[in-house]
């Protein structure tokens, strides 16, 4: 049997202020398996960016361990731990952060650009990843000549260039319409499904939730799998 992608193992997170701390989140074990869609469910304030941000090594754990296709990140220095970040794990967040004085070519190219891969084949990547999230009419754009659904879009061409993984999406459709949102999501989900890849979407939104294999709900600072 090949490794889950993810692993948590006893996973907590508290933060601590003078004498005061607060759990976010304890004991946490589950695991997401290559090709599988969870999504992450709760209250604002529950705890999923956090939750997200450990699973990228974007945050360490106060308790518990992660470990990413059989090896614990807590074995690896920074260098490795940015390597991990850059090449297998891909971030969609609810704002695009897109670069504005950038196309949306050059955007999607940066992670490639940024590992030191060559501009020529960089853009290639850029290219056809524009091209399948239905933008490649739109390379030569900059963001703010973009709707917002369409520099989500770049956004998740971006996120999926270096051919991760791991996709890690925080509320993905939370600035877009209904019907925006609903179309974003779908092409994310097909995507994922046609690559692969492992996602950890959290969500506010059920409809959006319940078309992932999975859902995972916060209650009380544990994980409860959704029926």
């Amino acid at each position: 049997m090949p490794e889950p992608v993810i692993r948590a193992l006893g996973l907590g997170k508290t933060f601590r202020s003078g004498e005061q701390q607060l759990t976010i989140f304890s004991g946490l074990t589950f695991q997401i398996e290559p090709g599988e869609s969870v999504a992450l469910v709760g209250e604002s304030g529950a705890g999923k960016s956090t939750l997200l941000h450990i699973l990228g090594a974007l945050e360490k754990p106060t308790a518990g361990s992660v470990s990413f296709s059989g090896a614990r990140l807590d074995s690896r220095n920074e260098a490795r731990l940015a390597d991990y970040r850059n090449r297998h794990i891909g971030y969609v967040w609810q704002n695009c952060h897109l670069l504005p004085e950038f196309t949306a070519l050059e955007n999607v190219a940066m992670p490639m650009r940024i590992r030191g891969v060559a501009e020529r084949t960089c853009h290639q990547a850029a290219r056809k990843w524009l091209e399948r999230v239905g933008l490649g009419n739109r390379t030569g754009h900059q963001s703010g000549e973009l709707s917002g659904g369409e520099q989500q879009r770049v956004a998740i061409a971006r996120a999926l260039v270096s051919e991760p993984k791991l996709l890690l999406a925080d509320e993905p459709t939370g600035n877009l319409d209904e019907r925006t949102g609903e179309s974003v999501m779908r092409m994310l989900l097909k995507l994922v499904r046609e690559e692969n890849l492992a996602i950890l979407v959290a969500t506010h939104n059920p409809a959006f939730a319940s078309l992932c294999n999975r859902v995972f709900r916060f209650e009380h600072g544990r994980l409860r799998q959704s029926s």
